[in-house]
């Protein structure tokens, strides 16, 4: 096969161009584009421990750990420990970290938004669709 004809490379562009724009979009609130998916994952919820938060932001349980550590160090999650498991800690943004997630995520919005309309709506479910197939097959054991 030659390599104009791998499709892992039209998908892999497409996905540095996605994360050149969000990462450009989220720098000026001070953040990564990691650490702006931590954020987004905790605004929608609220104490999800490290290894959930790992799961919904498709990263290992050792990157999100030294994602959290940087937010905490910033002051922009606090980590508690669970009321039932005190081996857990539980993540929830601080008020600055409600402020700066707002600040960024206006503007990966504005990417989300732009991308989104380059598409009418019944060629952006056939993309997620095929996305999907993609991700299937390439899980299938």
């Amino acid at each position: 096969m030659r390599s104009g004809d791998r499709i892992g490379g039209d998908i892999k562009r497409a996905e540095l161009d996605l994360v050149a724009a969000k990462s450009a979009a989220v720098k000026p609130a001070g953040l990564t584009v990691p650490q702006y998916a931590a954020l987004l994952a905790l605004s929608e919820h609220p104490g999800a421990p490290a290894a959930t938060l790992a799961r919904l932001c498709l990263t290992t349980p050792q990157t999100m750990t030294t994602i959290l550590q940087n937010l905490v160090a910033l002051g922009l999650v606090e980590r508690t420990s669970n009321q039932w498991q005190r081996n857990v800690l539980e993540n929830r943004l601080t008020e600055a970290g409600q402020a700066r997630f707002r600040e960024a995520d206006k503007a990966a919005v504005v990417v989300e938004q732009k991308l989104a309309d380059a598409f009418t709506d019944e060629e952006r479910a056939q993309l997620r669709a095929l996305l999907q197939r993609c991700s299937d097959v390439l899980s299938e054991k």
